[in-house]
């Protein structure tokens, strides 16, 4: 599967239904390899530190499942954009745990200059030069079984 507005319509949905009308609020939706998505929240915290982004649960709900994530999109409404909608790219920290599931997936990624606002692009085209490159066995890409 890939990012497309199917899956951005999903995370819209769940931020609208968890956050209707507030500003600064992040949702997620993730493709798994069975074609089933799932939705999620960022958590906020009172203490920053502990905050989790959206895709966080996602990812971990979709490792519990053994499940692959096939693709990934991060919706947010922003009070200093006039509470309008954006994808987000992954933060660093959700790329290395999109990682896991190989170069192939794919993430939304803003693109204000584009129709939709948003395009897509693959992992390897987000980190080209992957840290986690020196571990492969085979090929460019650490496989999942070289992340455990």
């Amino acid at each position: 599967m890939h990012v497309d507005q199917t899956l951005v319509d999903a995370a819209i949905e769940q931020l609208n239904r968890r956050w209707p009308g507030v500003p600064n609020a992040v949702a997620a939706a993730v493709y798994l390899d069975d074609g089933s998505v799932l939705t999620g929240v960022s958590l906020d915290n009172l203490n920053a530190a502990m905050t989790l982004c959206a895709e966080t649960g996602l990812i971990c709900q979709a490792y519990t499942l053994d499940r692959q994530v096939t693709a990934s999109v991060c919706v947010a409404r922003f009070a200093d954009l006039d509470q309008q909608l954006v994808v987000l790219a992954p933060c660093g920290a959700c790329q290395e745990r999109l990682a896991l599931w190989g170069p192939e997936v794919e993430v939304g990624v803003a693109s204000p200059g584009s129709e939709a606002g948003w395009t897509s692009h693959r992992m390897d085209e987000m980190n080209p030069h992957y840290w986690g490159a020196v571990f492969a066995a085979e090929g460019p890409w650490p496989s999942t079984a070289e992340h455990i």
